[in-house]
């Protein structure tokens, strides 16, 4: 089957070659309970993560290079990705959740025809996404986390293989920014929509006209703002990403967040720059 899951529309077939997001079949890197994920999707016994393999985007940054450049992983069948949900469900997770998802929506749709989770299923993304697929997932994601990482074409076009990325990303957001929201009155989201967002050396601008979009969807949406940037990933012929962020481009997109009225947030701390939010890998 030519593959056409992501923006890309590359065709390849990928039970036999890999597409734009170089990978075939399934790889995966790790599956484990994550805690470091937002309080209502780690909740208290962690987020059952599976870290997919292989990227559309390839940003310069990413913090998962090893990851989204396919230099590491497991391959494993429908069946045992299916056994997997099993075992994170069986070990306690809060939830089922599918990180960088987009370029694997056919074989997860097989693996969840093979095991059903009894927990809430999260679409962990990137944003880069078309509706049609979305559309296709939306029969099975409980909540979707959605990474918006630029509104500035420029800067997409800088840092990533997707000069394109806001035309695809803006539109997905609109879409999944209108999922129902479901949150226990302890505090673990059963269904709805954060929409998350990493604030880049010299980019703050950006992040505002971020909150000011963010600001523009339906009031159930959560927003996640992140200063965790730290460098990482091929960054040497960009200067800029040589640092961390200022306090004073992180004060800047806070009181964005306050002039635009967000209610449902989440703020990292300014000290949060670490790589201790980088998993080890497993395979």
């Amino acid at each position: 089957m030519n593959c056409n899951q992501c923006p890309v529309l590359c065709g390849a077939d990928r039970d036999k070659s890999s597409g734009a997001c170089g990978v075939k079949g399934i790889k995966i890197a790790k599956y484990y309970l994550h805690r470091f994920e937002e309080p209502p999707i780690s909740f208290k016994n962690g987020s059952g993560s599976i870290f997919f393999c292989g990227c559309s985007i390839k940003c310069a940054f990413c913090q998962n290079f090893e990851l989204s450049r396919n230099t590491r992983g497991k391959e494993i069948t429908e069946r045992e990705l299916a056994d997997i949900f099993k075992v994170l469900e069986d070990e306690g997770a809060e939830n089922i959740n599918l990180v960088n998802p987009t370029h694997y929506l056919k074989h997860i749709r097989g693996a969840i025809d093979i095991y059903r989770p009894k927990i809430p299923i999260v679409y962990n993304t990137h944003g880069y996404e078309r509706e049609e697929a979305l559309r296709l997932a939306d029969e099975f994601v409980d909540i979707w986390l959605t990474d918006l990482k630029f509104i500035d074409n420029a800067l997409s076009k800088r840092y990533t293989a997707r000069a394109d990325y806001a035309d695809y990303a803006l539109p997905a957001v609109k879409f999944m920014a209108h999922k129902t929201l479901n949150v226990r009155e302890d505090g673990k989201m059963l269904s709805g929509c954060i929409v998350r967002h990493l604030i880049l050396p010299l980019a703050a601008y950006d992040s505002v006209n971020v909150v000011k979009f963010v600001s523009s969807l339906p009031k159930s949406v959560y927003f996640s703002l992140m200063s965790q940037y730290t460098p990482f990933g091929e960054i040497e012929q960009f200067k800029e990403l040589s640092r961390r962020i200022t306090k004073r481009e992180y004060e800047k997109v806070v009181a964005a967040v306050e002039e635009y009225g967000l209610k449902n947030v989440f703020l990292q701390d300014f000290d949060s720059a670490t790589q201790d939010y980088i998993p080890k890998w497993d395979f």
